[in-house]
């Protein structure tokens, strides 16, 4: 595929920035950069302008960093929460990725970020609070607080104490019910006195 040089007018990610000088596909220069204004043919007339361009350039990047450098002071307050969905025993189910807190900050604060500025060296697998390194520019690093929670929470200490004791109270109470007199006899009657104790019958007269 032919090549062709050209000198980049704006910045272009994986590409260059103002006043770059790339050699790239003839057909994406002429089908696309040139007409779209972000680039020009590499000529001499066309080279008396790249001073202009790098001192644009120079103009943005400031205003950029200026910008991420608020934006890490803004971040750096923050808590995102990510609620995830866990099992009985509080294991979650997926992970929370890079891609999953941009969406969080989008939503919870209007904050568009890419998720490759977003680093993680792997993905999220716990409840808790994670600090997160967001690398917005290459003089710019900070951390970010995320907190992930579960949808389904697990009981307390307290709630579980709670639970134990009122499935001892009733396992007592259970255990009295058990111990009811037989059908047909009273709770608390006396057992029959034995012959020998029972009163002699009087005599009567003529006996």
């Amino acid at each position: 595929m032919p090549k062709t040089e050209v000198i980049l007018t704006h910045n272009i990610i994986g590409l260059g920035g103002e006043s770059d000088q790339v050699k790239v596909a003839a057909g994406y220069a002429r089908n696309y950069l040139i007409p779209q204004g972000l680039a020009i043919p590499l000529t001499g007339a066309n080279k008396r302008r790249i001073e202009s361009l790098k001192q644009r350039r120079a103009v943005r990047e400031a205003d950029e960093l200026n910008h991420m450098n608020d934006l890490s002071r803004s971040l750096a307050k923050l808590v995102a929460v990510v609620t995830v969905k866990t099992g009985e025993d509080g294991k979650m189910f997926g992970a929370v990725t890079s891609g999953t807190i941009a969406d969080q900050l989008k939503t919870q604060f209007d904050v568009s970020l890419d998720k490759k500025k977003i680093h993680l060296e792997q993905p999220i697998r716990t409840l808790g609070t994670h600090e997160v390194e967001l690398r917005l520019h290459h003089d710019v690093i900070t951390k970010l607080q995320v907190r992930v929670e579960s949808s389904t929470p697990l009981p307390t200490a307290a709630e579980k104490q709670a639970a134990a004791d009122a499935a001892a109270a009733e396992g007592r109470h259970s255990e009295k019910r058990g111990r009811r007199a037989p059908a047909g006899e009273a709770p608390n009657a006396e057992a029959p006195k034995p012959a020998s104790e029972k009163k002699p019958r009087a005599k009567g007269k003529g006996e």
